[in-house]
Order: C-alpha cells, then sequence, then structure tokens
C-alpha cells in the first residue's frame, strides 16, 4: 500500500511538467476566439463621425429660412445593418415641425452610418447666422 501511494504521488508530482510541456500542443488546435469588441476607431470617434456625417447633409428648410426660424431638434435612433438608421425619431423637439422634419431627413441621408450598438440621440443644429 505504501509503495502504491508513493507512485501515486511521483505521478501527482510529474504531471504538471508534462502538462506544461502539452499546452502549446493543445493550443495549436484551439479555435481562434474573436474578440468581443470590433477593431478600428472608438465610440467616441464613430458617434463624432455620425454628428459629422448628419451636419454635413443637413438642408435648412426654404420655409424656416424664409420665415426666419432657427433651432435645435435632437434626432434619436439606431444604427442598423449596413448603417441604415432605423427608428428614427424625435427626441426633442425644436419647437418648429419644419426643422424637426428636416432633422430626420439629414440624418436618413447620411447613411451608412458607422455602426454603434444601442439607441443614440444627435442634435441637429439649424442657425441663421451668417458664416
Amino acid at each position: 500500500m505504501r509503495v502504491f501511494l508513493l507512485s501515486l504521488g511521483l505521478a501527482l508530482f510529474a504531471a504538471p511538467s508534462l502538462a506544461e510541456e502539452a499546452l502549446p500542443a493543445i493550443a495549436a488546435r484551439l479555435p481562434t476566439v474573436q474578440d468581443a469588441v470590433p477593431r478600428g476607431p472608438g465610440v467616441e470617434a464613430r458617434l463624432a463621425e455620425i454628428s459629422r456625417r448628419v451636419e454635413a447633409v443637413t438642408q435648412y428648410p426654404a420655409l424656416a429660412r424664409e420665415r426666419r426660424v432657427s433651432g435645435t431638434s435632437q434626432v434619436s435612433f439606431q444604427v442598423g445593418s449596413g448603417g441604415t438608421p432605423e427608428r428614427i425619431e424625435t427626441a426633442v423637439t425644436s419647437g418648429h415641425p419644419v426643422l424637426d422634419r428636416a432633422a430626420r431627413r439629414a440624418v436618413e441621408d447620411a447613411a451608412p452610418l458607422p455602426f454603434v450598438y444601442g439607441r443614440i440621440t444627435v442634435p441637429v443644429e439649424f442657425s441663421l447666422r451668417e458664416d
């Protein structure tokens, strides 16, 4: 019985070194794991790009310009597959339906957008200042 226990103890003591030698071979056979976070720009950079694209395509409605109407509309949406904005809504109104419609249209026209998980809100400003 003592000999058996002594043999078992030696086998257990030797096992870690055998396992360490086998680890590289085992790891080489495992499938590659993809990171959950995509490579590329971070969330802040993608949100800034979305705002930039929306601002670039925003059209000041002629009727609003004529009536000297200004304001900021906040538009809420999700970015779907292929960068398409989905479920577009006015989160905070500018107080002028014509500006709110133009803001929602700008979000549609800015596609394709970089992907951001979840619902985002982008301010769309309509200002009559002379540049």
